[in-house]
């Protein structure tokens, strides 16, 4: 499993790569499959936010979906601390919810029917290419104002709602954006209180010019 150590803003020195890589070797054993973990740590600087001024995010890229956890503190060891225990539980539930669903796996009835009645199978078409590479970001200052703004290209594959909102647990995120299988449509699902969820969908049919 590769473990690539990057900062934004800032320098990462070699002591920290280290006890980065000391304390993620557990990974594998909870994500056997893992290829790689990226940490990426970012400093503010500031002086407001001097309690949450390292900030460190860990994604996971596995065959599965994407599993992401962040922190922040006053120093990036315990800010890394602090997301390897979100990244950790986040990690034992995808493992549990896999196994359940082995356990429930129906097998698909056989088709007995003579080969010459069966139909040929639908070649899929494949998706255009997508414009860049999924996973690249870039960030822009908008007009001569201090925003600046990241943007990032995401893999939209179609998906339930109950697939979107355990792969927004997955990545500790308020909201998920995502293509609703079942409607097609662009949907955005987030959280409200508690364990109740919202769902927003686009509809892009309509001829609003």
């Amino acid at each position: 499993m590769e473990i690539v150590v990057v900062g934004r803003h800032t320098e990462v020195a070699d002591r920290f790569r280290q006890h980065a890589e000391d304390k993620l070797a557990k990974v594998e054993q909870l994500a056997p499959t893992a290829q790689r973990v990226d940490v990426e740590v970012t400093r503010e600087n500031n002086p407001r936010l001097a309690s949450v001024r390292e900030r460190v995010e860990l994604t996971v890229r596995d065959k599965g979906p994407v599993v992401r956890a962040e922190a922040a503190a006053d120093d990036r060891f315990g800010a890394l601390d602090l997301a390897l225990d979100k990244l950790s539980e986040r990690l034992r539930r995808a493992r549990d919810r896999r196994k359940d669903h082995r356990q429930h796996q129906v097998t698909p009835p056989v088709d007995v029917r003579p080969p010459s009645q069966i139909p040929e199978p639908e070649v899929p078409v494949p998706a255009p290419a997508p414009p860049e590479h999924p996973g690249d970001s870039v960030e822009r200052e908008l007009g001569d104002s201090p925003v600046v703004i990241r943007e990032k290209l995401h893999q939209a594959k179609p998906m339930s709602v109950d697939d979107a909102l355990y792969e927004m647990e997955m990545v500790g995120h308020d909201f998920f954006l995502f293509v609703d299988s079942e409607t097609k449509r662009p949907s955005v699902a987030y959280r409200r209180h508690g364990w109740t969820y919202g769902v927003v969908q686009l509809d892009t049919s309509c001829d609003c010019a």
